[in-house]
């Protein structure tokens, strides 16, 4: 799994509703297609638009995920991109 980490740009304040439509069909699209686990707002950080945690089979699919994220080629928003190693009771939280 990736977490991507959606950073607002010097232009995120004119973003359009057009923009933010393309935004939530792209998500529905990673989602139908399975590699979407989660998304969300990040509320009370300031400079972060939001995240989302995808289900991908390499760092390269993941970045080509990114690489079409709306926000992200109409320049209102960069990502980064981290590999995320889930830690839960069927791995003993990585202990």
């Amino acid at each position: 799994m990736y977490l991507v980490m959606l950073e607002k740009s010097k232009t995120y304040n004119r973003v359009t509703k057009k923009v933010i439509e393309e935004h939530v069909e792209n998500l529905r699209q990673m989602d139908d297609a399975g590699k979407l686990e989660l998304c969300g707002v990040l509320k009370g950080y300031p400079g972060m638009a939001g995240m989302y945690i995808l289900k991908t089979g390499s760092r390269e699919e993941a970045e080509a995920l990114c690489g079409r994220e709306p926000l992200v080629t109409g320049g209102y928003a960069t990502y980064k991109l981290a590999g995320l190693q889930i830690a839960n009771r069927e791995n003993n939280y990585l202990l």
